[in-house]
């Protein structure tokens, strides 16, 4: 290897090492300065100030973790669209708006999917 891949890798290493400095210097001030508690009402669930009423450990519907996925991706998905309005009158109008038709398309494919699979369809487990 030459000197300047060496000068290359070294500044690569630098930039790894400060960026696991600034990493871990948080967690570990924390641990030093912060308190330490024990008992019984540290074992406890906290909830908005109110007892908690059976256990944490309770099986929800893999339903609702698909609806907060799916809510996520659209989420995600329109973020990139805000761009693209604020660049949609500069240049070429037509062929920005055929794709964001084309993105809106898949997306509403990905809509009607989930909704044919059944995933929009809340049912009540006693």
């Amino acid at each position: 290897m030459t000197a300047q891949v060496l000068h290359d890798f070294l500044y690569v290493g630098a930039f790894l090492l400060v960026g696991v400095i600034f990493a871990i210097t948080p967690i570990i001030i924390s641990w030093l300065i912060g308190g330490r508690s024990v008992g019984v009402k540290r074992a406890e669930t906290y909830e908005s100030g109110m007892e908690a009423i059976g256990s944490a450990w309770i099986q929800f519907s893999v339903a609702y973790y698909i609806y907060a996925l799916i809510f996520l991706a659209f989420d995600v998905d329109v973020l990139y669209l805000f761009p693209v309005a604020l660049a949609y009158d500069k240049g070429f109008v037509i062929r920005d708006f055929i794709e964001i038709v084309i993105f809106i398309g898949i997306l509403s494919l990905a809509i009607i999917y989930a909704w044919r699979k059944g995933v929009f369809t809340w049912q009540r487990r006693s």
